[in-house]
């Protein structure tokens, strides 16, 4: 199976980005899944029903969300008519929505994508361990889904690298977002478990996080409290991760990382170019 994985999208720079290229991903690369995560893409905060519908048209097959994913109040109301959209498993029960979404895809397959938020420098939530294997043991690899993603959304990278060893051999993917800075420790964990730290932003990364520089700098400087963060509005970099799996065991095969555009270095999945 091949998988792709995209950071968070933040603003309507990173949707666009999104928007105007996946459709030709999609077919250049033959892509059997797509996976974007969208809890700041709507102003930087939070995600709408109506830009949720425009990413999945684009072609999404899923989109996560994170410690934003109620920003937008209509959230708490359409995610419950919205099997396509996954928040993090670990909130408090009753909360609305899922933390898990069985996708049938196109090609026939069936593709688990599950989310956990982290607990280290982020809000305390219920244990995103526990959370995790809840999950993929009511839907295991190779014999329910033929192949599983975990967004790990998390500002530590020590804890999605232990959540990386934790789910190892038992998830075809474990993809961390959150801190929109793409790291370069994509890799294929011993047991078959694909695993980077930070997937990136789909975004402008000539800001501050997917924002606009003048007052995230202005705060630093004078620790007073001032305008509301707004999204840069430059050329946005699609950053994400590129998976291709084994059909047998659901297993990672192959890894690499993907950045289109802006003002970051290309990368593209060699193994699907040519």
């Amino acid at each position: 199976m091949r998988l792709l994985f995209l950071g968070d999208i933040v603003g309507r720079t990173g949707r666009n980005a999104v928007i105007d290229r996946l459709p030709a991903l999609r077919q250049r690369w033959k892509l059997d899944a797509v996976v974007i995560n969208g809890e700041n893409a709507a102003g930087g905060f939070g995600l709408t029903e109506a830009i949720f519908e425009e990413i999945v048209a684009a072609g999404a097959d899923a989109v996560t969300l994170g410690n934003h994913a109620f920003d937008q109040r209509e959230a708490l109301v359409f995610i419950e008519r919205a099997p396509r959209l996954v928040r993090p498993a670990n909130y408090p029960r009753g909360t609305p929505g899922r933390g898990a979404a069985l996708i049938d895809l196109p090609n026939g397959a069936r593709l688990l994508v599950v989310q956990v938020m982290g607990r280290v420098f982020m809000d305390a939530m219920d244990d995103p361990f526990l959370a995790a294997e809840r999950e993929i043991e009511a839907c295991p690899l190779g014999r329910v889904a033929d192949a599983i993603l975990v967004d790990v959304h998390a500002e530590a990278t020590s804890e999605k690298q232990s959540l990386g060893a934790f789910l190892d051999g038992r998830v075809s993917l474990v993809v961390g977002t959150h801190t929109h800075a793409p790291t370069a420790d994509h890799r294929i964990l011993p047991h078959g478990t694909a695993f980077v730290s930070d997937a990136g932003m789909c975004g402008d990364y000539d800001s501050v996080l997917g924002m606009d520089k003048e007052e995230p700098v202005r705060r630093f400087l004078h620790k007073t409290p001032g305008a509301r963060f707004e999204p840069a509005t430059g050329e946005a970099t699609l950053c994400g991760l590129a998976v291709e799996t084994d059909d047998a065991t659901g297993l990672a095969v192959k890894v690499a990382p993907v950045r289109l555009g802006g003002v970051l270095s290309e990368a593209v999945p060699g193994f699907w170019e040519g």
